[in-house]
């Protein structure tokens, strides 16, 4: 009698532990992790197309080596800031995300002044590498996305109760979203 009642008890915990939510919230978890794979691969792929640009630019006569050197510099501290999936909290991602802005922001002022210089306007390496990066921009911000859907449903799992007591105890914590950068909600100012 006493062994029928353990296996009960066991068949019990078992059950409720199947149904606490656990899998689920690895599951989610998982789902995070991928994402932001997806978008550090995104970046990189930024990174890698920097220096063939870079390189195609310097070719062009009298060419402003302090923009340059702002890119070379903006895209090594881009690349030095790493973040793992495990530590996508607010203030990290908002570090990562301010490194990855001065290098956008590198690059978009590298991109203006080619304006002045029709020679590299016209050069094929430079076209194809331009259509890359912009390709690249687009990839990014649809990962970014992705990312934040899958944080979002990740999060809501781990807040929702009853999940939240199997999360506290498991130490499933909320993860951080990428957020508008500060200034994008107006319009840059474009003149000609």
């Amino acid at each position: 009698m006493k062994k029928i009642f353990l296996y009960l008890i066991g068949f019990i915990m078992i059950n409720s532990l199947s149904s606490c939510g656990y899998n689920t919230m690895v599951q989610k978890d998982e789902t995070v992790e991928t994402a932001w794979a997806n978008v550090q691969n995104a970046y990189q792929r930024r990174a890698d197309l920097i220096p063939n640009l870079v390189n195609t630019v310097k070719g062009a006569a009298n060419f402003e080596r302090e923009t340059l050197e702002s890119v070379i510099n903006a895209r090594a501290k881009a690349t030095s800031v790493q973040l793992s999936a495990d530590d996508l909290t607010p203030e990290n991602l908002q570090r990562f995300q301010a490194a990855q802005n001065e290098l956008g922001g590198a690059l978009s002022r590298l991109l203006v002044s080619v304006e002045r210089y029709p020679e590299l306007k016209a050069n094929q390496n430079f076209l194809e590498l331009q259509a890359q990066l912009e390709g690249t921009e687009n990839r990014i911000s649809v990962e970014r996305r992705k990312f934040n859907e899958a944080v979002q449903d990740y999060n809501t799992t781990v807040r929702s109760f009853p999940n939240n007591l199997m999360a506290g105890i498991f130490g499933f914590e909320r993860k951080g979203h990428f957020q508008a950068d500060p200034g994008a909600e107006r319009a840059p100012t474009v003149q000609f």
